[in-house]
């Protein structure tokens, strides 16, 4: 085989290979299904945000609880979607021990706003631009909203999302996560 065509194969194969790795890559990032979060302990533990009062707020605040601990904005029409079935969620599940914590990666006069407006029913914490640090260290590489990352009752990750949950979606998960 000649050194040309050997050159030839050697790119094709690369150029194939990036191409599957591309597509594995964009059907996780895209395919919306909740997976499991990474397995050690969460770097929410060593976190702390403002919540609309200005009080700092740790999500240990809530372990011996399931905690979904859910990232948006007020300029994420996906997120500003899930918030009523959240709060529904939420009054749903609170006696078996479930909390919902909204981590807001926008300012807090929006936010605040915006929460008033609407009566969310749960928590809300203020992170401003540094929640993105955050969401990336508990596996959401690209950064996107909304983004919601379930802790277990001891405050470890079990599962994650990046994209709005369907009703069915999140039914399924706590009838998982919940006894």
């Amino acid at each position: 085989m000649s050194p040309e065509r050997r050159r030839a194969l050697a790119y094709g194969a690369a150029a194939v290979a990036a191409a599957g790795a591309g597509i594995w890559a964009g059907v996780r990032l895209l395919s919306g299904g909740a997976t499991p979060a990474p397995a050690h302990v969460s770097p929410l533990d060593a976190t702390a945000y403002p919540d609309l009062a200005g009080k700092p707020r740790r999500i240990a605040e809530w372990r011996g609880k399931v905690v979904a601990v859910n990232f948006w904005a007020t300029w994420c029409a996906p997120c500003l979607e899930e918030i009523p079935m959240f709060m529904d969620t939420r009054r749903k599940h609170s006696s078996k021990g479930f909390e919902i914590v909204g981590i807001a990666i926008d300012n807090v006069a929006k936010v605040t706003e915006f929460s008033r407006k609407l009566n969310i029913s749960y928590p809300i914490l203020i992170a401003d631009g540094s929640g993105l640090e955050l969401i990336r260290k508990l596996g959401n590489t690209s950064g996107g909203l909304p983004y919601t990352a379930f802790l277990d009752r001891e405050g470890r990750p079990v599962r994650s999302k990046l994209g709005a949950f369907t009703r069915p979606e999140l039914d399924a998960l706590l009838l998982e996560l919940l006894p």
